[in-house]
Parts: structure tokens; sequence; C-alpha cells
């Protein structure tokens, strides 16, 4: 079993990344740095940290990034599709204003994940479906839970 490296600043666990992934969203002065190895990324709200390698002797940080990331708390926009821009605004408004109700009604209405290059623009490497359906999932019951509220 693979050793997950914990974040050098924050001590939290990370999720591995490729290489591929880091190379694409540091800033251009800093590709070189990158060694062809996976990373970690750390995904602590809090902590500045992005990306790690696994022997936590290179660190990349939200200022070495070229896009917001959006498990941070900083993030402005919150992008959850980077592929194409779709923002967590724009998917909340899809559900609680054009009654989007699953991962199929948000992408007629949003456009996310219409063209995915997912491995080298999302922070994560990985599709950003996971996440659009626990924003789904998490919108919906909140909504459901202030609907049953109202008749108390």
């Amino acid at each position: 079993m693979e050793k997950i490296a914990d974040c050098p600043i924050c001590k939290e666990k990370g999720i591995k990344v490729k290489g591929i992934t880091v190379r694409h969203l540091v800033f251009k002065e800093l590709v070189d740095s990158i060694n062809h190895v996976d990373y970690f990324i750390c995904m602590n709200e809090d902590c500045d940290v992005v990306y790690y390698s696994p022997n936590q002797s290179v660190s990349y940080y939200k200022n070495q990034v070229r896009v917001p990331i959006w498990f941070k708390k900083d993030a402005n926009p919150k992008l959850i599709c980077y592929c194409n821009k779709v923002t967590e605004d724009q998917i909340y408004y899809a559900i609680k204003n054009n009654g989007a109700k699953d991962i199929k009604d948000i992408i007629r209405l949003t456009g996310a994940m219409k063209e995915c290059n997912c491995e080298i623009e999302n922070p994560t490497g990985k599709c950003c479906s996971n996440s659009i359906k626990k924003i789904i999932h998490k919108t919906l019951n909140y909504t459901k839970q202030q609907f049953e509220n109202s008749f108390e």
C-alpha cells in the first residue's frame, strides 16, 4: 500500500495528483522545478499549500497556481468545473431557480462537463462530477429541510 504524505504545513493527509496536473497549473516560471513524480494536493481549506512532493521537500502555494482552488476558503471564483468554467454559484442557481435535480440537468443548464480535460484543468486532476453531485445533494437536502421547517 502506498504511503500518503502529510502536508508539510498543516500536517493533514493529501490526495495524490499526477505531475502533469501540477505542471499545467503552476505559473510557467515554476514548471522547470517540477519533478516527473506524482504530487499531493492539500485539501485543507485553511492551508495555503496547494501541491507538495511526496518527500515534502517541494511545496507550491495558492499564489503560485494559475487558478483559484475551489475548496480553499478564499477561492474566487469558486470553480467546480474548471474545463468549462462553471462555478458553484451557477450550480446552486440551476438547482434553486431552474429546478435542476441531477447531474444531467446541471450539464444541460450550465454546460459543465461538456468538454473535459480534467487531468490538466482541474487542480485535483480528476473529473468534477463527484463535486457536482455533492453540491446537488447538499442543496436539495437543504431546500427540503427549509421547506419542512416552514410547516413547524
